[in-house]
């Protein structure tokens, strides 16, 4: 994943400050413009103005939420990567965030080299998830699938090429690398994600990866 441009919202000027250094500590080989904002509407206005590659969302901000945001991105900047980065560990605000469209969840209290490689992994196409976050969600995965019985069929069908793409995905393939695993242009690549999306009635990589398996689609 290409980032050259990027947007950092947060309202705490400390935590503002230490995502600026961390980001530009990582991007020193690249020519990155950062922008920050400290409220939604502030962001809103920076994301009309210019085309961002990713935006690192706080929770909670004065003048709204990160979902919110995040929701906001969806519908009028759908290409743009969001993820949250809060001080906020609760599961409700968690899947909530996911659902709304936000491509990973760290937190604010992990020390810099964790943050450092979580931000890393944006890079590779990775969908970043607080350690702690990810146990919580597998945990929570026996009980989505329990009223699921073992010898039913999805309700949602995804194409051997659909399951094909899903499958790198959650593997951490950017859609630029399962271009060239495939053979296929991204621009077909991106086409068939958008419908994987809207048949998983989701907004990011992480939440179809989660309902996926969740259904059975992928191991």
């Amino acid at each position: 994943m290409e980032l050259s441009s990027i947007l950092i919202i947060d309202d705490d000027a400390a935590s503002l400050a230490r995502l600026v250094r961390l980001v530009s500590e990582l991007l020193t080989d690249q020519q990155t413009r950062i922008h920050t904002a400290d409220s939604l509407g502030s962001a809103i206005a920076l994301l009309q103005a210019h085309q961002f590659d990713l935006a690192l969302v706080d929770m909670q901000l004065p003048d709204g939420t990160g979902i919110e945001l995040v929701g906001w991105m969806q519908q009028h900047v759908p290409q743009l990567q969001a993820v949250i980065v809060s001080a906020f560990a609760e599961e409700e605000s968690i899947f909530a965030a996911l659902r709304a469209g936000a491509a990973g969840y760290l937190l604010k209290d992990r020390e810099d080299i964790e943050l450092t490689v979580a931000l890393r992994s944006l890079q590779r196409g990775g969908a970043p998830i607080d350690p702690m976050i990810a146990r919580r969600i597998l945990s929570l995965l026996p009980v989505v699938q329990a009223p699921v019985a073992a010898p039913a069929t999805p309700s949602v069908h995804l194409s051997e090429r659909e399951l094909g793409i899903l499958n790198h995905v959650a593997q951490g393939y950017g859609n630029r690398e399962i271009a060239e695993l495939l053979g296929l242009s991204r621009l077909t690549i991106e086409a068939h994600t958008r419908n994987i999306y809207r048949k998983l009635a989701v907004g990011s990589r992480t939440a179809a990866v989660y309902e996926a398996r969740a259904m059975g689609l992928l191991p």
